[in-house]
């Protein structure tokens, strides 16, 4: 047999032993994995919540990695915790989510934890040790001080109000409520004549504040801190002729709320950009797998998002806006 020159049998184990060694590397391959990271808003109709999607899916094409996105129909603790269940059976990476019920949800988390999964929150927390890290669109006190200044504001610094939230056990619209009567002792002569839910809905919100115009003939502003109620008061309050009679404001995003306001019948919207929301929940659900966001963390840098601060386990969003006739055609979510 004549033998091969050693020059071409060098190429030759070179091209068939070693220029292969990459491809199947062992190593290679673990590191071409994807994360997985399982999103849940409150209630994945609600307009919020889609515009929270879309800041997700963005910061997931950014990152490489694959997002679910699911939830309950309406506002559902029982089927938030069944999502939470399914998806630790899947084995997913990272859990975010919008917690309907602080302390309801929590069990099933502290159990996706204890699996290995990483957990996050947003928009509305759930029991710290339930989580790594809350999301915070913004704080408590900023929220519901920049509510009831403007209220007191638009009413002169007198007058009855009411209050319709998304639900008497939403932890967040809560909290919110807690600061808003902290702030009211500023304002002796505003007052709180009722504060109802609304399941999140603008049907029923309507449905409610047309019920508070008919049972207080004083009534001088009505304030919604859920998204779809705002546009549900605006309603009630054309429907009922009462339009610069009775202000409407509250928590909501600009496009659900742009002809109210250009008619008159709204005269604040206030929110925070829902789509830097879902954007830096997911950022900050990568880090957190990767391990580049570890507790005691004091800044987060969300790439071209910015640099966030952490205060405590809450990574902060920023400072409420106010939406008004001037500025709110700048604005498409």
């Amino acid at each position: 047999m004549k033998k091969l020159p050693f020059s071409l049998l060098a190429a030759s184990l070179l091209f068939f032993g070693c220029g292969k060694a990459p491809e199947s590397s062992p190593a290679a391959a673990g590191e071409a994995r994807q994360l997985t990271v399982a999103m849940m808003p409150k209630a994945k109709g609600n307009a919020y919540f889609i515009s929270c999607k879309l800041g997700a899916d963005k910061a997931a094409a950014k990152l490489g990695v694959k997002l679910i996105f699911d939830g309950p129909t309406d506002t559902d603790p029982a089927k938030q915790n069944e999502i939470v269940e399914n998806w630790i059976t899947l084995g997913v990476d990272v859990i975010a989510v919008a917690c309907e019920n602080k302390e309801g949800i929590s069990t099933a988390l502290r159990k996706a934890q204890a699996k290995g999964i990483k957990v996050i929150t947003y928009d509305a927390d759930a029991m710290p040790d339930a989580r790594a890290f809350f999301v915070n669109q913004a704080t408590p006190q900023g929220i519901g001080f920049c509510l009831m200044d403007e209220a007191a504001r638009l009413c002169g610094n007198e007058g009855e109000y009411a209050i319709i939230t998304a639900s008497l056990t939403a932890a967040n619209q809560n909290s919110w409520k807690a600061a808003i009567d902290e702030r009211n002792k500023m304002y002796p002569k505003m007052r709180l004549v009722a504060f109802r839910p609304s399941d999140d809905q603008k049907d029923k919100a309507q449905s409610e504040a047309t019920a508070l115009l008919a049972a207080n003939p004083n009534l001088k502003l009505l304030m919604a801190i859920c998204s779809p109620g705002v546009p549900g008061a605006a309603e009630a309050v054309k429907q009922a002729g009462k339009v610069g009679q009775v202000k409407v404001i509250g928590l909501g995003l600009p496009n659900e709320n742009k002809r109210y306001v250009h008619d008159g019948v709204t005269d604040s919207v206030i929110l925070w950009n829902t789509l830097d929301l879902g954007e830096l929940t997911v950022d900050a659900a990568v880090a957190l797998a990767k391990g580049t966001l570890k507790p005691g963390d004091k800044t987060f840098q969300a790439g071209a998002l910015g640099e966030f601060a952490i205060d405590g386990d809450n990574i902060l969003l920023g400072k409420p806006f106010i939406f008004n006739q001037d500025n709110i055609d700048r604005f498409d979510f």
